[in-house]
């Protein structure tokens, strides 16, 4: 057995927090513009509708799915710097690209589209990012490391938004440099300051990272991307076969809390809208409180959860997770008797069958405001007509919403590090390229179906619907959880290198 040097322990993770960083900018360049593409997308090209508006958010994940593998697959056969340089340059070049969809004359949504789509591409380094972490830590400190990845990650997502309310600063004009036809303001700005920061994060991992490979038991070790700078043991250790069910039911369990959360961040503007007749400037405004609330919650758990996994165990916390996530959403099902406001601007003479539920809502206006002009421009506040559910659905009390964040704010960041470690674990010394561009890619997949089964089932059917089957995935899910749970195990125990 090769001891580890305290200089290779050092530089470890010196590299190990390259990472970090590098998971924390991948994050922040899906979250610094995610509020403002719809302003700056009417503004260069009024053709584009809300349609195109959900392909531009959805091809940033699109992206990253296509790329995981890929990356993956290439740190499994060379040094890890090559994919993380390249997938970073990536994401600068279309960072560069989006601060310039402005000077087409025409098809500018399409530049958009792409430059969002190639953002997300270069996004696909967290598979390498997570393998490398993988690789480079002993089963004791891999629970930590991985939360603090996933960690780096909440941060990002929470940081992109105010970065980019900073930058509204600037104002839609901005300046403009004409030299090289380039417009400084509230669209461009963050764009280019998630460049920079990307090539500071290339010049990082020219500088300090170094590839390095420590065993189970935490004993230095080679590997096939190793560079040669020490004399190290080969692993003896990645003999034996990885537990392919148990990979393929991480990679389902990871796709449903992916898939749950995304539902989740999807439905919170439009339902609050229905449900307390807020409007669009509320919705955003509150919602984005609630939000960042949940994502500072988020990484209060994440670090709980690494002392509180020494003690129960992964596969124990991960099944709380589940359950806890269950009961958010369970609780999201209307219970009462009250129903929504409807939105009485979609309601005109003699247009709705005077029925028992038509009578009901009745109290809610005033003989005047049933006769306001069909010009009338104040926004339509309330549940829409055209969502026939309105007519007959109990409203969703405040405090069932607000639990049910609380909730899922909890169970979400649980299940995220648990998923991610256990994988890890299951894996073992086996090289986790490609494996674990499966598992970001079934996310990314996840983050895909996720708005498209709210905006189909939700406005069709209703939240009765939607969230009872949420809560049915989620069940299916913990039974998956059940039959598999004795084969989640570490490769070196599964095969008696290590005690369980």
């Amino acid at each position: 057995d090769v001891v580890e040097t305290q200089e290779h322990y050092k530089s470890r993770w010196r590299s190990i927090w390259i990472m970090y960083l590098t998971m924390f900018l991948s994050s922040v360049g899906f979250s610094i513009v995610i509020m403002s593409v719809w302003p700056y997308l009417q503004k260069i090209d009024p053709t584009a509708d809300a349609s195109f508006l959900g392909w531009i958010i959805a091809s940033y994940s699109i992206g990253q799915m296509v790329a995981s593998p890929l990356f993956g697959l290439w740190s499994n056969y060379r040094p890890r710097r090559e994919p993380l340089v390249v997938s970073t340059a990536i994401s600068v070049a279309a960072n560069c690209l989006y601060a310039y969809v402005h000077v087409p004359h025409s098809h500018n949504k399409y530049y958009m589209l792409t430059a969002r789509a190639l953002v997300g591409f270069g996004a696909g380094n967290v598979a390498v990012v997570r393998s490398y972490i993988a690789g480079a830590t002993s089963l004791t400190e891999r629970t930590s490391a991985m939360a603090n990845t996933s960690a780096c990650q909440a941060v990002g997502f929470i940081l992109g938004p105010v970065f980019q309310t900073c930058f509204t600063l600037i104002g839609e004009e901005g300046i403009t440099w004409k030299l090289i036809d380039l417009q400084l303001n509230m669209y461009t700005t963050p764009v280019l300051f998630g460049a920079l920061l990307g090539v500071i994060n290339i010049i990082l991992i020219f500088v300090i990272f170094r590839e390095h490979r420590v065993d189970d038991m935490g004993r230095q070790c080679n590997s096939v991307n190793f560079e040669g700078e020490e004399n190290v043991a080969v692993d003896q250790d990645a003999e034996g076969n990885v537990d392919h069910v148990a990979v393929v039911a991480i990679n389902f369990l990871f796709f449903v809390i992916l898939f749950v959360f995304a539902v989740f961040e999807t439905i919170a503007t439009p339902l609050t809208m229905d449900m307390y007749s807020w409007t669009r400037k509320q919705a955003v405004f509150y919602n984005g409180i609630i939000l960042s609330v949940v994502g500072i919650e988020s990484v209060i758990v994440f670090m709980v959860v690494k002392t509180l996994s020494k003690k129960t165990g992964e596969r124990a916390i991960l099944h709380g997770g589940l359950l806890i996530v269950l009961v958010g959403f369970f609780i999201l099902l209307p219970w009462g008797k009250k129903l929504p406001n409807i939105q009485w601007q979609e309601i005109k003479n003699n247009t709705i069958p005077r029925m028992a539920s038509t009578e009901m809502l009745m109290p809610f206006w005033s003989l005047q405001e049933l006769e306001l002009p069909a010009n009338h421009t104040a926004e339509p506040v309330g549940c829409p007509i055209s969502q026939s559910w309105c007519l007959n659905t109990p409203m969703i009390y405040l405090a069932q919403y607000i639990t049910s964040d609380i909730l899922i704010g909890l169970g979400y960041p649980v299940c995220n590090v648990m998923s991610y470690t256990l994988y890890s674990k299951i894996l073992g010394p086996k090289p986790q390229g490609v494996y674990m561009g499966w598992l970001t890619a079934s996310g990314s997949g996840a983050r895909i179906l996720g708005p498209v089964f709210v905006s189909q089932i939700y406005t069709h059917l209703g939240p009765r619907w939607a969230f009872s089957l949420i809560c049915g995935v989620v069940v299916v899910s913990l039974l998956i959880l059940e039959i598999v749970y004795k084969r989640l195990i570490a490769f070196s125990v599964r095969y008696g290198r290590v005690q369980g």
